[in-house]
């Protein structure tokens, strides 16, 4: 049996393994205050912009008719099984136009993952179930028992570092984003129940330490770290290089970091790092 990805770009991976491993990635269209681009904008480009404009973009996922050209090559066929795998119901409305697509097809051959997470998490589970696929040779039933299993595994943690975003998207109040600025206080978020929560504050370096020390009592050691950042680079390496012993990181170097694109930019802006792992 031969599987093929279908995904949308709310996921953040590397380039090289959606290439490598013929993942269809569905562009999310991008809105500054009516200037679009149906395409999305390469994440530099992205960060760039909302620096430069203040405009807090919009962004809109892929429509059925999108889905449907993505799964039409591989519908019903006997040896192909594709597994759809797209954002967090709870995020956004992706998986009614993945379904009204393979309903529109009568298409047999498919399982649509809500995967209840979103960006480098997505990318994290999907990089895990290629891994087994790879690994294992299964039916279709053992890959969609185990895309479920993942699931139910993967935890993503992370600090935002500028509060300007978060009060501008309407996150947070200007009086609590103010005082968080004068008290170096660090939102920490995660994704739970599909949703990205706050869950906890903490000032300055404090930050730090409280994902390093909730990754590093959870982490299942069977599976890899994934780091990923918004726009500033150095944030995710400074942090793995500070604490690469307690996470168990032997080489910082050779690291491949995970850049966070629009969908969770567009509302925590350039700054954040943080990390994805499979719990224990």
């Amino acid at each position: 049996m031969k599987y093929k990805i279908v995904t949308e770009a709310s996921v953040d991976m590397p380039e090289s393994f959606a290439k490598e491993n013929d993942i269809t990635i569905l562009p999310i269209e991008v809105n500054f205050a009516g200037e679009l681009y149906p395409e999305g904008l390469p994440n530099d480009e992205f960060y760039e912009k909302m620096r430069t404009t203040g405009i807090i973009p919009k962004t809109s996922q892929p429509n059925q008719f999108k889905f449907e050209n993505a799964l039409t090559p591989y519908c019903n066929k006997e040896d192909w099984f594709v597994l759809t795998i797209v954002i967090s119901s709870n995020l956004a409305g992706t998986i009614a136009q993945a379904k009204n697509a393979v309903e529109a097809l009568n298409m047999k051959n498919v399982y649509i993952c809500d995967s209840e997470v979103t960006t480098f998490a997505e990318g994290a589970l999907i990089m895990e179930i290629v891994k087994y696929i790879k690994e294992n040779n299964p039916s279709p039933e053992d890959v969609i028992n185990e895309l479920e299993r993942l699931k139910r595994k993967i935890r993503l943690i992370a600090v935002v570092s500028d509060l300007k975003y978060l009060k501008q998207g309407g996150r947070i109040s200007g009086t609590v984003a103010a005082l968080g600025t004068v008290l170096n206080m660090k939102p920490i978020i995660t994704l739970e129940g599909g949703r990205v929560v706050n869950k906890a504050k903490k000032r300055g370096e404090q930050a730090n330490l409280y994902i390093v020390d909730e990754v590093v009592k959870n982490h299942d050691k069977k599976y890899p770290l994934y780091f990923g950042y918004t726009a500033v680079k150095e944030n995710i390496i400074n942090f793995v290089k500070k604490y690469k012993d307690k996470l168990g990181v032997e080489d910082p170097e050779s690291i491949e970091y995970h850049s966070i694109g629009c969908v969770v930019g567009t509302h925590v802006g350039p700054g954040v790092y943080g990390m994805v792992y499979f719990a224990k």
